[in-house]
């Protein structure tokens, strides 16, 4: 198995305090990894370590198979990066940021340019200025920036931030692209689940600084379970049905109102018609999936992460 980056006992102290704690990532080739964690959990700092922006307190970075050092400048040549909120010369229009960008990273092929505006959905911008574009605009901008040069390994802090729901499908479908067609990497930093359930092969999670989980979206999907939720006035009752009269033992009592029943020897039609035929009213009663959020709710021990 091919990791493009892999960072070992990755460790950074602020002013006395350990913000991220030998943090051991494995990002494969080919693949999007999806970096999950709450706001200020440490994702970008370790990100901004990946991109030498700064230093680790203690610990390795390895990228493409090279240990990364102050001079590493031809690595980072093939990485694309949006680090927090991306910034540009104001009074430059969109293609006038993107030639400088080429510029810059001595990458001469000038198609590149309308090809990344033309991914990210930019069009009839030529004589706009940068300060005039609008949040989501802007954020479109950041990302073609990062795959104007070709990179091999992308790597994103909350790359959505700022897009309506038609804007965030269009930016989570050019992920699979980049990765599926081009051959790119990707590491997507978010606090979303849903999205990162949507988009990602891999996903690792961080809390506190240190990384908790990192497991395979194939693996966390044979975890999840069917279930039927209902949800009654008297809970107390219904459990009492579940058990005497139709010979269930495998639920849950989530809260006041609502059950969760995991087995699945009886329908939901057989369930409803049991606690309708015990006087119990039923609010609602459904089929449903575990979701990621779920899975690293349990993971977590009840601290979760809030989309």
């Amino acid at each position: 198995m091919t990791y493009i980056l892999r960072t070992n006992q990755l460790t950074k102290v602020f002013q006395g305090k350990e913000v991220v704690s030998a943090v051991n990532m494995n990002v494969k080739k080919g693949e999007i990894y999806g970096f999950l964690g709450p706001n200020g959990a440490g994702k970008t700092t370790i990100m901004k370590m990946i991109t030498n922006l700064i230093k680790p307190t203690s610990g390795d970075i390895e990228i493409f198979g090279e240990k990364l050092t102050n001079t590493s400048y031809e690595v980072l040549k093939r990485m694309g990066t949006i680090i927090e909120y991306p910034i540009f010369y104001d009074k430059l229009t969109a293609r006038e940021n993107l030639y400088l960008h080429c510029e810059y990273m001595g990458y001469y092929d000038k198609k590149s340019i309308d090809h990344a505006l033309d991914l990210v959905k930019l069009h009839n911008v030529d004589d706009k200025k940068v300060k005039d574009f609008s949040l989501g605009m802007k954020q479109r901008l950041g990302i073609a920036r990062a795959i104007t040069t070709k990179p091999e390994l992308l790597i994103l802090d909350e790359p959505i931030n700022g897009l309506d729901p038609i804007g965030i499908k269009e930016l989570r479908d050019l992920f699979k692209m980049l990765c599926k067609e081009y051959g790119i990497t990707l590491l997507v930093s978010s606090h979303i689940l849903a999205e990162m359930e949507q988009m990602a092969d891999t996903i690792g999670v961080i809390q506190n600084g240190k990384l908790i989980k990192e497991v395979s979206m194939e693996n966390i999907n044979g975890e999840q379970t069917d279930y039927i939720e209902v949800t009654v006035q008297d809970i107390k009752k219904a459990a009492y049905i579940l058990d005497h009269h139709l010979g269930l033992n495998n639920y849950k009592i989530m809260n006041e109102k609502n059950i969760r029943i995991y087995e699945m020897t009886v329908t939901q039609q057989e369930i409803s018609k049991a606690l309708i035929l015990n006087d119990i009213e039923i609010e609602s009663i459904n089929k449903k999936h575990s979701s990621l959020e779920e899975y690293f709710m349990k993971l977590m021990n009840g601290e979760g992460i809030h989309a």
